[in-house]
């Protein structure tokens, strides 16, 4: 034996397991169940959205007859956060939820350039990669000082970089850009955070010059003293050269000097050439010929 029961459907119960699917950053998508099983009628849900930054409400009407019901919340603001709030239209229990919703990307390409007395932070728009983003909103720029354990706001900016002065030294900073905060500190952007070691950039920056200076002068002192040893090589061989063609020629000379005349003399190969052709060739003396030694 059994009996069918049919159970008279109560429309004061509250929506079941309400709860968040997928959340962006511009919208929410939400999902739950009927107050009780396979609706025989269209049911009229209120979605009532609060935003808990701005203080504002919005109230959406789904009409279905579905037991299971997702919905997108659409319109939000990146960073925020918000109230949802499901309930039948006749306004019986409700079942609600908080939602965050994706805040805006951190900069890119955050970058430490040093200079005499300050340092600069340069950064790529946010606008490359964000389409909520407008420039006009700007960034603003915290700075965390690790040996005071003190966090800082250094101000805000709509350019793509900023200018810090008075870092003290033996400090080590942590620099972070975000897209500027609304609404009393809230709905900011994703920071961009890096490291600045002052101490550290200042000593190893001296040390890393140093260390190139003593590596330019490892380089460039062989380089010289190979220049000088080459310069003074060619002067001494040049100056053996100048010696040797000094010698001979004092030598030619003096094998053509006349005592008689005081002087050298030298002649042409065309008068050598005649005196030889005029002079009877001497070829010896005779015993029978008397030398005359004047």
């Amino acid at each position: 034996d059994y009996v069918v029961v049919k159970m008279i459907p109560d429309n004061r119960l509250p929506p079941r397991h309400l709860h968040s699917v997928h959340t962006g950053k511009t919208f929410a998508v939400i999902k739950w169940e009927s107050p009780y099983d396979s609706p025989d009628q269209d049911m009229l849900y209120a979605v009532a959205v609060k935003d808990l930054v701005r203080k504002t409400d919005k109230i959406y009407k789904v009409k279905t007859r579905n037991s299971t019901v997702e919905y997108t919340i659409k319109k939000l603001e990146p960073g925020g956060k918000y109230h949802v709030i499901v309930q039948l239209g006749n306004m019986s229990k409700e079942s609600s939820m908080k939602i965050n919703t994706v805040p805006l990307s951190a900069p890119d390409a955050l970058k430490i350039i040093t200079e005499n007395d300050h340092i600069l932070l340069f950064w790529k728009s946010l606008a490359l990669k964000e389409s909520y983003f407008n420039e006009s909103r700007g960034y603003e720029i915290h700075m965390f000082d690790s040996l005071m354990n003190v966090t800082a706001y250094l101000g805000n900016t709509t350019e793509n970089f900023f200018k810090v002065s008075n870092l003290k030294i033996g400090h080590n900073y942590s620099f972070s850009v975000q897209a500027s905060c609304l609404y009393s500190g809230q709905m900011c952007g994703e920071p961009a955070t890096l490291l600045y070691d002052e101490l550290g950039t200042g000593a190893d920056s001296f040390a890393e010059k140093a260390s190139r200076s003593t590596d330019v002068a490892a380089i460039v002192v062989p380089v010289l003293f190979l220049l000088l040893v080459t310069l003074g090589t060619g002067f001494v061989v040049l100056y053996m050269r100048h010696r040797r063609l000094q010698n001979s020629f004092t030598a030619f000379a003096n094998s053509h000097y006349s005592s008689r005349l005081g002087s050298a003399i030298f002649s042409s190969g065309d008068d050598l050439g005649d005196e030889d052709d005029e002079a009877p060739m001497i070829t010896g003396f005779s015993d029978d010929v008397p030398m005359v030694i004047a």
